[in-house]
């Protein structure tokens, strides 16, 4: 064991305030129930029910799993900040923190209630308050008289293994002078609504069973969640190209990074118009547009283009999927919230060529609507442009291929000085 010269001293953090300093590490509501269905995927769950229910200064919300449940060691290690369970890879886990400021980011008190015996009835329930740690001013996790949701989530745990987490005190969610008011319910009606809309997004390959084949059935409010692919993989008219691997090497280890890449059809060739409507997303085409990161197979950022390039109403069919594991989180330098990443500097330079491939690609699919759209317009409006703006595409691909697409942007620029119309003939206007 080695030996120092210091002298230590040992100074343990105020606990009042750094859990209030913890409410504010980057989660809204969606994503902090979304952090809490991380430990029931983790679990073994195959049932998760939320429910968000409005009964004035005594509303709760109520995340409920049938996983295999935990001891009551298990549980007060899970209520501990900065767990000391380890993480394998693939674990939807990262920092031993989720459970505690997700719950709290959005209320004052958590309790959990699990059972982990399928033949014994024995259930253990524990709170986390911040009432408690700020008067106490040291981190107690409290057996406490059960309030009427808490015994409503042990009877619920009667039938057999599983975990139910309570939020209690929501002052994050209603503000204390409209727990009884008419905003508050609607305000609940509100976050129920997007956290359903969130979850179909983070986690519609559990839904769909494209993790390991097992389906996760989701409900928010008694409402089944219905999975959104933002890929559009059941359309017929969809195109996938080829699939993309790189490789990323870390101080420890080497992973790798794939990139599946997807144009998806204009409105003309959708299967139907509430198809078309539904793949727009909570964003809309133009925002949902570019690369959605995956970390095991768990959605963590949705939408623009991470800085390679600019969202553009030419572009809006182009969609990415970029895959990663747990081994790459420092490469990746995942948030607490898992609701950013930021992509490594050696992986960058890689996509950039492959995604304007793709923008391309789906570039021409625009344009081809835009062009019937013309044609079918009334005489006096109507645009002729012929095949021309296939030249364009391919230009652009060729010089793609060949490297060279700085030479031709600049003699498209030459071409748009001296040729305006046939630039935009071309399909050169951005």
């Amino acid at each position: 064991m080695p030996t120092h010269s210091w002298t230590q001293y040992d100074v343990a953090p105020s606990a009042a305030r750094l859990t209030s300093s913890l409410r504010d590490v980057g989660y809204d509501f969606p994503a902090a129930v979304a952090d809490l269905i991380d430990n029931s995927i983790a679990a073994g769950a195959s049932q998760v029910s939320v429910d968000v229910e409005f009964q004035g200064t005594n509303s709760f919300v109520s995340i409920s799993d049938d996983g295999c449940g935990m001891t009551a060691h298990a549980l007060l290690e899970a209520l501990r900040f900065g767990s000391r369970r380890a993480y394998e890879q693939g674990d939807l886990g990262r920092f031993g923190l989720g459970l505690k400021t997700a719950s709290l980011s959005q209320c004052r008190r958590v309790t959990v209630v699990s059972r982990r015996s399928p033949s014994t009835r024995q259930i253990t329930t524990r709170t986390l308050d911040l009432d408690v740690v700020e008067e106490w001013d040291r981190w107690l996790v409290v057996e406490d008289e059960p309030s009427d949701a808490v015994r409503r989530a042990q009877d619920q745990l009667a039938e057999g293994p599983g975990t139910i987490v309570i939020w209690e005190k929501l002052d994050r969610v209603i503000p204390e002078r409209q727990m009884e008011s008419g905003w508050g319910r609607r305000r609940v009606m509100s976050v129920a609504a997007r956290t359903s809309t969130h979850l179909s997004m983070v986690f519609h390959r559990f839904i769909d069973g494209l993790r390991d084949g097992r389906h996760l059935a989701l409900t928010v409010n008694g409402e089944k969640v219905e999975s959104w692919d933002p890929f559009g993989t059941r359309e017929d008219a969809t195109v996938e190209l080829p699939l993309q691997t790189f490789e990323i090497e870390t101080s420890s280890t080497t992973g790798q990074v794939q990139l599946r890449r997807f144009v998806l059809p204009s409105r003309d060739t959708f299967s139907t118009p509430e198809a078309f409507e539904r793949l727009s997303g909570p964003l809309k085409w133009n925002r949902q547009q570019g690369i959605y990161i995956y970390r095991a197979d768990r959605l963590v950022q949705f939408g623009g283009w991470n800085s390679i390039r600019a969202i553009d109403e030419h572009t809006k069919l182009a969609r990415a999927a970029l895959d990663f594991d747990t081994d790459l989180d420092e490469s990746f330098q995942i948030n607490v919230a898992k609701m950013r990443v930021i992509l490594p500097a050696a992986l960058r330079p890689m996509l950039e060529t492959t995604i304007q491939e793709l923008c391309l690609r789906a570039g021409d699919v625009y344009r081809r609507t835009s062009s019937k759209s013309a044609a079918s317009a009334p005489r006096g409006r109507e645009r002729h442009t012929g095949d021309l703006g296939d030249v364009g595409v391919a230009l652009r691909a060729a010089a793609l291929e060949a490297g060279q697409m700085g030479a031709l942007a600049e003699t498209f620029e030459v071409l748009r000085r001296r040729s305006p119309e046939l630039w935009r003939t071309l399909g050169l206007e951005p």
